[in-house]
């Protein structure tokens, strides 16, 4: 596929998306950490800051694809801001409808971020637990 066949199969949200990469951060110390390697050899990791029980920060570092990086900078945009509730109802169907033009023997992309994601919630409410019998 020549480069202007990538520009034009693509939606604006999708290309926004795989090129964005503001949330590209480490955080040294998250009140969630997950990390998830897909098959294909892309790894995901989340990193979720909180306040109270919102997601008020997610960062996120990718070694992979366009795709997996496209799925991630979803994850972080469609989140931020929600309680942890709300956030475990990311899909990967819905960052799929979110994106547009994802391709489809790209969707394991979304899979592997939502994984990634879901283990980064798992952490946030086993530590948030921890923290809530101690005090």
């Amino acid at each position: 596929m020549g480069s202007e066949d990538f520009w034009q199969k693509h939606s604006e949200r999708y290309l926004e998306m795989a090129f964005n990469t503001e949330r590209r951060e480490r955080v040294s110390h998250p009140d969630g950490y997950g990390c998830k390697k897909g098959d294909c050899g892309d790894t995901i990791e989340f990193f979720l800051t909180l306040d109270e029980n919102r997601l008020r920060f997610i960062s996120y570092q990718v070694d992979g694809c366009l795709n997996t990086n496209a799925c991630a900078a979803s994850i972080a945009l469609l989140t931020e801001g929600e309680d942890l509730e709300a956030a475990w109802k990311m899909t990967p169907e819905r960052l799929i409808a979110y994106l547009e033009t994802l391709p489809e023997h790209e969707l394991h992309c979304a899979e592997l971020a939502t994984g990634a994601f879901y283990l980064a919630l798992a952490d946030a409410e086993r530590k948030s637990k921890r923290q809530k019998k101690e005090t």
